[in-house]
Parts: C-alpha cells; structure tokens; sequence
C-alpha cells in the first residue's frame, strides 16, 4: 500500500465522527457484550474467576427436568399459536387499510399503533380489567390464562403486522393492477397468483418478528399465566430470583439467545426479499369504498380495531375510576399516601418519581450514543467503507434481540465487583433502559442523516468550517426533528421498560411496572384499583409520547 493510500485511510478513521462510534461501542462492550459473555461463562465455569475448571453438573437437572422440557415447549407452542392468531386478525384489516381511502383512517392507524408502545404490565392490566375476574366483559367468563395469553399478544402485536402488512401490500398494488388489467385476470386470480406469492416475504418478516415478541414475552406471561405457564423467559427470571440456581438461569439465557438471534436472522433474511419486491407504498392509489362489500369491509375492520385496541384501553381507564359502583378519584389519590399496611417500603408516588429520573437519564444517556453511532455509521457510509457500515450497523441493533430478562440478569451477575461494581447504583437503571433505546433512536437519526446532501458538507468543508462547525451549524438542524422523535421514543419505553428492570431496580427504588406488578399481586380491592390507576397513567404518558413521535416524523415510527 502507497503512502497516499495510508493517508487516505488515516484521514477517514481519524475523521471526528468516526472516532465518535467509539462511545457507543465502549458502551456496548461494558453493558451488552460483557454480561452476555459473563452468561455463557457461568453456564459452563460457575465458580469464575475463583476456579477455572469447567462445570456441567448442572447439566442434569436441565436433561432431566421434565418441567423445564415442558417450559420450552410450551414457549415455542404458545409463540407460534400466538403468531397465527395475530397474522389471521391482521390480514383483513391490512387489505382494507392498503386498498381504501376513508375518514378516519388515520385515527384507526393510530389507534392500531398505541398497544405496541404500552409497557407489557400494561397490556396485561388492561386485558385483566377487561376479562378479569371484575372486569367489564368477566360475564365472558374468559378466566383460562392460556386464553388471557393468546389475546394479549394479539392485542400487543397486531400493530406490527398490521403495519409491515399495509405497508408492502399498498407498494405492490399498483403494478399489480397494471398487470392484472393487461392479462384480464379476475380479483381472485390477482390475489392467488401475483398479490400472495409477492407478499409472502413481508407476511414470513412479520410473522418471525411478531413470533420473536411472543417468545420473549415477559411481563404478559408473569402476570396473566402464573407459574403453570411459564415459559423461558419467565423460568430465568424465577431460577435466578426465587431458586439462585445461577448456572440452570445462565444455560437458560444462553439457549434464549441462540433463539432469538435464530428468529432475528430469518426475519431480517425475509425482511431484505419483501423490500427488494416491494415498491413505495406512496406509489399507490387509494380509492374510497362504494360498493355494499366494500363499504362493509371497512365498517367491519373499523370496529375490529376499535374493539381490540381500544376497549381494553378504555376498560384500564374506566376502572381505575370506579370504587363501590360510583365514579371516584380515591386511587389516585392513594397513590400518594403510604398507609401503615402498605405493600411498598416507600409511597407508590415515588415509583412514579423514580420513572421519570430514570427515563429522563436512559433518555441523555440514549441520545449520545445513539446520535455518535448513526454519525459514525453515515460518515462510513459516505466514504465507500461500506464493510464497516454493514458490520457495525447490525452490531448496534443486537439489544432488539437479546431478551431484557437476559440483560438485566447478566448485568446483575456481572457487574457486581470492582472496577465496575454497580449493582447496588441507581444508575445501573437508567444505563440498562439507554442500551434497549439506543437501536431506537438510532434507527430514527441515521436515516435523517442519510437524506442530507453530500455536496452541502463538501461545500462547507471548502468554505473552511471544521467538523465541528458543520455538525452544530448543519448536521444537527436537519436532524433535529428525527433526533426528538428517537429521545422520545427512548424516553417512553424507559418508563415502560419491566424485564431488566425487575433484577436491576433496588427495593427502595422501585419503577411503575414494578408498582404495577407488586399491586397485581396483593388481594384486596384498593391494591387493585390503584393498579389500575397507575397503569392508566403510565399508559397515557407512553401513548402522548407516541402521538408525539408521529406528529415529529412525516413517515411514522421507523418500522424494524
């Protein structure tokens, strides 16, 4: 290699932005590649670093546990059970939404899109005022908690399908017509034909990231199925916390992440076919229905979605309102206070107080890494070295595969001696709720960062202003809106977030989900209620924190 070349090389590598993808990879390597090695390692060597000999005596009550061959089973069973269920509520609703143009439709996308954003202690608090022993439909008498499983997870991940769904099948109606007009083939051949064999990448791309959700369902399964059924995820979380059996928790994490890495491949596998076939859903023409079928469909999926998305929505809320059959605000108010009988060693106000430090730190703490990655990942993209970009940029959205029990349990068991003993800080919080936002707002920022011009930083470069100057001056303007909308999305799933936060948060430093799930499971009709009123009000600041993002982003939510 010539000295010009070595130049050239060292001017890219050393450029600021470059050197800026250092944070977040420090990052990584402290809080993400760290304590899922320290998994694997106490998997196989449990007395590390003390002795260095490997162990596999745990090995035998993995083999022989007919329970825990039951829990994996059943994870997997109840994934794909939940799946289908999902695909086949979203499958009319997407061709009704990818087909017609009517009033209300964005009302319904935005109602469609709200679940996925509420914390899982939510969804299983909305579902329980809805189904519950004392909720408005417990007449449906809808007590199995299989049952309660299967429409929470429908409930939590229709949007998703209904999205990715709408979202190809619009960008291939418009050849397809074209198509289907020249060769005079019928509305039923087009489907069977052309329309189902060009969207079947999308379908398998929903379905394996939908199936990842379910699989890795935590606070759901912890609060609606009870230990009869557990899954894995919610068996790592009582092996480590109620039975300290370290090693089967760590085997345990260690086969959830081979999972789940697994599920993630086929999904960004079928992800990359159905973009390559799908044009732009803007390309589409949206036509208002008129005839008696038509305006049918859309009634009905209308009323679908405002039935599943809102109603149990509308239940959390209505009871969070109600005591002894009249309208009252007494569990609010009970938030505030901590009666001598309380469950909690501080008032559940302070739950609420401690979300939103913790939100608002995960928040600063989300926005520099993840604004130093996308610089890093566009400056590489821009100078042609694209073999970096491809390999950091999967790299840095790993945290959306890797279950938040697995984390929060690895951090635990690993971050627990000097120099990085933080097990007993209250940052290790807010630190573990940046590294589940960062993909978040990563994938919000690198894409504004990729639509500004090229010839516009060349040209300040030659005016003379330094890196510096055109990142203040240039670079962060044009991403500002971009920058807002992935804080904020950082910010709501801070105060959502449960998985890792249940090893994570010390007992006097409790969260909302924490305070959720705790009066959840205390008896008694004022512990009740004022689950109730807490999820209402963390479901509001999720759901403003959406609306928000939606209003910020011309194109929506950055869909993963």
């Amino acid at each position: 290699m010539d000295g010009n070349a070595i130049a050239v090389k060292t001017r890219i590598y050393t450029h600021p932005y470059v050197l800026a993808g250092l944070v977040p990879l420090v990052f990584f390597l402290v809080f993400y590649f760290y304590p899922l090695a320290g998994i694997f390692i106490r998997s196989f060597v449990p007395d590390f670093p003390s002795h260095l000999h490997i162990d596999l005596s745990f090995w035998d009550q993995v083999t022989g546990s007919q329970r825990l061959a039951h829990i994996i089973w059943f994870t997997f069973w109840q994934a794909a059970v939940s799946t289908g269920l999902t695909l086949a509520s979203a499958f009319p609703c997407a061709f009704v939404m990818s087909h017609y143009q009517f009033k209300g439709k964005k009302f319904l996308t935005l109602c469609a899109s709200i679940p996925f954003v509420l914390p899982a202690v939510v969804v299983a608090a909305a579902l329980d005022a809805s189904f519950g022993k004392n909720g408005c439909l417990g007449m449906l008498n809808i007590r199995h908690p299989l049952v309660l499983i299967f429409m929470a997870h429908v409930f939590y991940n229709f949007s998703v399908m209904l999205r990715i769904l709408t979202s190809f099948w619009a960008g291939l109606r418009a050849n397809i017509q074209e198509a289907a007009a020249t060769l005079g083939a019928g509305p039923f051949q087009i489907f069977i034909h052309i329309t189902l064999p060009l969207l079947m990448p999308a379908v398998w791309a929903a379905s394996f990231l939908v199936f990842i959700f379910c699989f890795s369902s935590f606070g759901i399964i912890l609060i609606l199925g009870g230990p009869a059924y557990s899954t894995i995820e919610a068996e790592i979380y009582r092996q480590a916390a109620y039975m300290f059996n370290l090693p089967v928790a760590s085997f345990l994490s260690l086969l959830q992440i081979g999972f789940t890495l697994v599920l993630m491949g086929l999904y960004t596998a079928f992800s990359r076919k159905a973009v390559r076939f799908a044009p732009k859903a803007g390309h589409a023409n949206f036509k208002p229905p008129q005839k008696f079928r038509e305006k049918a469909a859309v009634a009905g999926s209308a009323g679908f979605i405002i039935l599943l998305c809102l109603f149990p929505l509308a239940a959390l809320a209505g009871k969070s309102l109600v005591h002894d059959g009249q309208v009252s605000l007494i569990y609010y108010q009970a938030i505030f206070v901590n009666p001598a009988n309380s469950i909690f060693h501080v008032p559940p106000f302070t739950a609420i107080k401690f979300s939103f430090i913790f939100a608002g730190t995960a928040l600063i703490i989300a926005l520099v890494t993840g604004l130093c990655a996308a610089l890093c990942l566009n400056h590489l993209d821009r100078v042609k070295a694209k073999g970096l970009a491809a390999f950091f940029d999967p790299l840095f959205m790993l945290p959306l595969s890797t279950s938040a029990v697995t984390l929060g349990f690895g951090i635990i068991i690993t971050l627990d001696r000097p120099p990085l003993n933080l097990r007993s800080s209250t940052l290790l919080v807010p630190l573990v709720h940046a590294l589940v936002g960062f993909p978040f707002v990563l994938r919000a920022v690198l894409p504004a960062l990729k639509r500004i011009p090229n010839d516009i930083r060349e040209a300040a470069a030659t005016l003379g202003a330094s890196p510096g100057k055109i990142f203040r001056c240039l670079d962060l303007p044009l991403i500002s809106g971009a920058l807002t909308a992935g804080g904020v999305f950082a910010f709501t799933i801070s105060m959502g977030e449960f998985g890792a936060t249940i090893f994570t948060a010390g007992p006097r430093t409790p969260t909302i989900p924490l305070a959720i799930y705790r009066f959840l499971g205390q008896p008694g009709a004022m512990n009740y209620g004022q689950a109730m009123a807490i999820s209402t009000l963390l479901m509001v600041v999720t759901a403003a924190g959406f609306i928000l993002i939606e209003k910020i982003s011309s194109n929506g939510v950055q869909q993963f």
